[in-house]
């Protein structure tokens, strides 16, 4: 008795279109914000990564509840709706510190384009030095940028969508787990190369950390993110157009 009570109380509340919406997106709100009180509690620590515990802990519920990827994407749809506003929310910081963005311009316009030049060559690289096909390369060159650009860029370049998305998912926790230890460990403690290296090697997620920790490292991710996207969807094509 408890057990077809069970079933049907777990069928009703996710697989049953009129409440998956809201139980999903509590869910994936909810498993965030835990992830950023675990983060809080040790210590803001880097690897202590809020988007990547989070992201475990809804595809384990999926698989738990046996859910479709497709009735979940449906059910946050709202979220990544909002992708689009967040990144332009960084803007704001950007606006507060343009007179430092100004002054640090000539340095920060050379690291661009080392970094953006350097992304695209080692993601294509890296897969077609491991045997990966000419589709997965693609997919993998503009896996430093934010992730609408990113995919705006495979779909037009032919790659394959979806797989860029992981790549600059997975691509913006690592820079985020790792960016801030690396660049400390190499004597980096100014604020400003800090949140341009986010924006630039880690996109959206690394320079949300950065934006936690200081304001001007805020404005230079932003402006690495904007940058390193425009710069970048100019690369891929003209690279393809070259090697072609």
């Amino acid at each position: 008795m408890i057990a077809h009570l069970w079933h049907q109380a777990h069928d009703y509340v996710f697989l049953s279109p009129q409440s998956a919406a809201l139980v999903w997106l509590c869910v994936t709100l909810g498993s965030y914000g835990l992830a950023v009180r675990m983060q809080i509690l040790c210590g803001r620590a880097p690897w202590v990564n809020p988007v990547l515990l989070s992201i475990c802990s809804v595809v384990l519920l999926l698989f738990w509840t046996g859910t479709p990827y497709e009735t979940y994407f449906r059910s946050t749809s709202m979220i990544h709706f909002l992708l689009g506003p967040a990144t332009v929310a960084l803007a704001v910081p950007l606006a507060q510190s343009i007179g430092l963005v100004l002054r640090s311009l000539p340095a920060m316009t050379l690291a661009l384009l080392a970094g953006s030049v350097t992304s695209v060559i080692s993601g294509v690289g890296l897969v077609l030095l491991c045997g990966g096909s000419h589709d997965v390369a693609l997919s993998m060159a503009p896996k430093a940028v934010t992730t609408p650009i990113a995919i705006a860029i495979t779909r037009q370049i032919g790659g394959i969508a979806s797989l860029t998305a992981v790549f600059a998912i997975l691509g913006g926790i690592i820079a985020a787990t790792c960016g801030e230890p690396l660049l400390r460990w190499f004597g980096v403690h100014d604020w400003r190369a800090h949140g341009l290296a986010a924006g630039i090697a880690g996109s959206g997620i690394a320079a949300a950390q950065v934006a936690q920790r200081d304001p001007v490292g805020a404005a230079f991710a932003a402006l690495g993110i904007g940058l390193n996207g425009l710069v970048t969807s100019v690369l891929v094509p003209l690279f393809l157009h070259i090697f072609q």
